[in-house]
């Protein structure tokens, strides 16, 4: 067919104006063509090659979550697998916290390193806003032969204080002298080391002003032994006094409510908490919990966690519990409750949260036993289901089967993380590689991401983008 000029223009005008519409359709004001929104940047060991891993969490126009590239932190030293471990991971002020540990009891290298996540937070008082334009990056470490082989790294008002076993201290790291939660440098720190404890040291912390460190000896004289310290500026810090427990082997310590919990061999023990170092060592009165028995042993704990002023721990191993202790009380009396651990698993801390419409849960992973045929689970434990603060009513509502763990010692359990919003728990399974993701509304597993490797310890910082 002949087309005349008018014919042929006519033909490229159409031409032209379905191109401009097709960009239109695709243009940046349209929402469905906007790129996804993070909602969360996680942080995960990875036990396989000691390395750190990071990656943003997405939420697509179709709700569904996804997960970014799985990058390594940048400035993280190459660590050697066959010598080191990454322990205990915190989140504070923008920084994220990694403890280091080697297996020649710290005479090969072992420390600490801070991270600068690169999520920032702006405080607009009824609200703020979370942002993600940094990539993270090393700001500070210490690596070397003379740091003591840390074990636990705790969290406390905002500082982190990491455990140096062998040097019989601690190490507080303070973040607001390295970044904002704007995510911008600060400089350099000043860590301060401060004197207590010993061997594998467990640690409470109160109001930043004084710490309790035990010793976890289970005979000779520093059996039960806790020193008491000073939160000074000095560069170092001495005990003011130490204190004994009537038993040893301490493996635990929380401060709540103006009192200090502390997990030996036997029950719980607590005091009244010295903020201003008045008192002398035949002053200090120690109180005694106990847990009953399983079989012809006392039942005990490893650790804690608060929520308000509660403290939670699980105990017993062939029948165990979650114990509930209000520190408010003047005598804290312990609220068990029977957890649904199936033959071959051992339930691991717990872990609590309130969801973004209020609801308080405890998060129990059953972890199977090496060699053990079990599945690995996740028991959901509603707190306080009438929400009248008495936690006397708390109760298992729900066991999911999860990815499967891979424990060795006391590496390759679960662990899990929430964001911000509190919307959604991203928990680790370290034989599988793999990252889930639980709906804190729905209380099921909505997606899993592969990440690779061995996934054992993670942390999650911020909310959703509303950085526009």
């Amino acid at each position: 067919m002949n087309r005349t000029p008018h014919t042929t223009a006519l033909v490229a005008l159409i031409l032209v104006a379905v191109v401009i519409g097709r960009a239109q359709d695709k243009s940046p004001a349209d929402p469905k063509a906007k790129s996804p929104a993070p909602i969360t940047r996680l942080f995960v060991q990875d036990l396989k090659t000691c390395s750190l891993k990071w990656a943003d969490v997405t939420v697509g126009p179709d709700k569904k979550l996804a997960l970014g590239t799985v990058a390594d932190v940048s400035g993280f030293k190459k660590l050697d697998p066959a010598k080191q471990k990454l322990v205990q991971m915190r989140e504070a002020g923008s920084l994220v916290c990694v403890g280091v540990r080697d297996d020649e009891d710290g005479a090969f290298e072992s420390g600490w390193v801070l991270v600068q996540s690169g999520v920032g937070y702006a405080d607009h008082g009824d609200h703020g806003h979370w942002s993600y334009k940094k990539t993270p990056e090393v700001v500070d470490s210490r690596l070397d032969k003379h740091q003591g082989n840390p074990a636990h790294l705790y969290l406390y008002d905002g500082r982190f204080f990491l455990a140096n076993d062998r040097l019989n201290g601690y190490t507080r790291i303070d973040p607001s002298k390295y970044a904002t939660n704007e995510a911008r440098k600060l400089g350099k720190g000043e860590p301060r080391f401060l004197v207590g404890g010993g061997n594998h040291i467990t640690l409470a912390v109160v109001e930043d002003k004084v710490g309790y460190s035990a010793w976890i000896d289970g005979g000779g004289p520093n059996k039960g032994r806790v020193d008491v310290t000073p939160v000074t500026a000095a560069a170092k810090s001495e005990p003011a006094y130490a204190f004994h427990l009537p038993s040893g082997g301490i493996h635990g310590a929380i401060a709540n409510s103006g009192k200090v919990f502390f997990a030996p061999a036997e029950g719980i023990d607590w005091v009244e908490a010295d903020t201003g170092l008045k008192l002398k060592a035949d002053q200090v009165k120690v109180r005694h919990i106990d847990l009953g028995k399983e079989g012809d042993k006392p039942r005990r704990t490893g650790a804690f966690v608060n929520h308000g002023h509660h403290v939670l721990f699980v105990t017993g191993k062939d029948t165990p519990n979650l114990v509930v202790l209000d520190a408010k009380s003047a005598e804290p009396k312990p609220v068990l409750l029977p957890l649904a651990v199936r033959k071959g698993t051992h339930a691991v801390t717990p872990e609590v949260v309130t969801s973004v419409d209020g609801k308080a849960y405890v998060l129990v992973f059953h972890d199977r036993i090496k060699d053990a045929e079990a599945e690995d689970v996740l028991e959901v434990v509603a707190l306080d289901p009438n929400g009248d603060g008495d936690l006397a009513d708390a109760k298992s509502v729900k066991v999911l089967k999860v990815g499967k763990s891979a424990v060795e010692g006391h590496f390759g359990h679960h662990d899990i993380a929430f964001d911000a919003d509190r919307r959604y728990g991203f928990f680790t399974n370290p034989g599988d590689g793999t990252v889930s993701v639980l709906s804190l509304k729905t209380l099921e597993i909505v997606t899993t991401f592969n990440v690779g490797g061995t996934p054992t310890a993670i942390v999650a910082r911020g909310g959703e983008d509303h950085d526009d």
